[in-house]
């Protein structure tokens, strides 16, 4: 992986800083749309946006553009500055966080290939990540641009394109550090079936992440707050069959959501069984670990429903779709055996 094992303590500073702001963002990110700040910035400000307001003009002048959108005209017509400055908060800091893992990646990265450390893989792979993360930043303007004119929110499919991003982003870091920390050089996905199983419950757990955003976009945890049936149904009673797969209705959302959940909760048991029926041994603490932090996830869900969405129940449950995604990463990179 490396061409000069003298810069290997660098190197894993540098990878485990990365995949921390990662993780961090996703949770800034989480919280600017739970708070509904998400739009308290209404220019991209790719430079300009650096440095916060800091006269009492300037949050004027910030307050006033944010007044123009329908967000402030229908919803938060009667918001006062010191509230609009709580939610600027939440998305400057979403961006300023962004901003600073561009930066803190292209810089050592440059210098790296510069002094000749990476093997030409590694220089692919860390390229490929960063033009994701260039990807990202368009990304995240063009959701926010689709909240300024005529909605009151941004669109949950742009919101679910901008977190699978910053979710890849995640999960490509944390397998380059996972080949590190073994000297492997694993692939992540081949097209086969080995591993079959796992490989089919990374695609759902890939899947839930996006229905996760589309239940954050249309506000669908606000509707249906009970468990385990609907308001005594199990399938929701405001929808018809003719109109059930549309995404842009809630409860059909929530609907989905709930049922990939139970999905990868009975495959997971399934690939435990599995495990032990093989008795593959090495294998055993990783399931364990990744299996706890599945029924962890289940039941924040199940507490942000019947809590009315409660803000910090909600975010534990984002925060726990982190560790979700490293422990299943963790257990796939270690069943792959050469």
């Amino acid at each position: 992986m490396l061409k000069n094992k003298n810069y290997n303590t660098i190197f894993q500073i540098w990878l485990i800083s990365l995949t921390v702001l990662v993780g961090l963002i996703v949770v800034v990110g989480g919280l600017t749309r739970l708070t509904d700040s998400g739009l308290s910035i209404t220019e991209w400000e790719l430079f300009k946006g650096v440095l916060p307001p800091i006269s009492n003009n300037d949050w004027l002048q910030y307050f006033e553009s944010y007044k123009k959108i329908p967000q402030y005209s229908l919803l938060n017509s009667s918001m006062t500055l010191s509230e609009f400055k709580y939610i600027f908060f939440w998305e400057y800091a979403h961006r300023l966080l962004a901003r600073f893992i561009g930066l803190f990646f292209l810089i050592p990265f440059l210098i790296f290939i510069f002094i000749d450390l990476f093997k030409k893989e590694l220089i692919y792979n860390l390229a490929k990540i960063f033009i994701l993360i260039l990807i990202q930043g368009t990304i995240g303007w063009y959701m926010v641009e689709s909240g300024l004119i005529e909605n009151t929110t941004v669109s949950h499919y742009r919101l679910s394109v901008h977190l699978f991003i910053a979710f890849s982003i995640f999960s490509s870091l944390l397998w380059i550090l996972l080949n590190f920390f073994s000297e492997s050089e694993k692939k992540f996905f081949q097209l086969n079936n080995r591993y079959i199983y796992l490989k089919i419950l990374l695609v759902l757990i890939a899947i839930q992440i996006i229905l996760g955003a589309f239940v954050s976009g249309l506000d669908a945890g606000k509707i249906y707050q009970t468990w385990p049936l609907m308001n005594n149904n199990y399938f929701p009673n405001d929808t018809t069959l003719n109109n059930f797969f549309n995404l842009n209705q809630p409860s059909t959302v929530q609907f989905l959501h709930r049922n990939i959940a139970y999905i990868i909760f009975f495959l997971s048991v399934y690939i435990g069984f599995n495990i032990l029926k093989k008795k593959n041994t090495y294998l055993y603490k990783y399931f364990i670990l990744f299996f706890l932090v599945i029924l962890t996830q289940i039941g924040l869900g199940i507490f942000v429903l019947i809590s009315g969405v409660n803000i910090y129940l909600a975010s534990m449950h984002q925060i726990s779709s982190i560790f979700l995604i490293t422990t299943v990463l963790k257990l796939y990179h270690s069943s792959i055996r050469s």
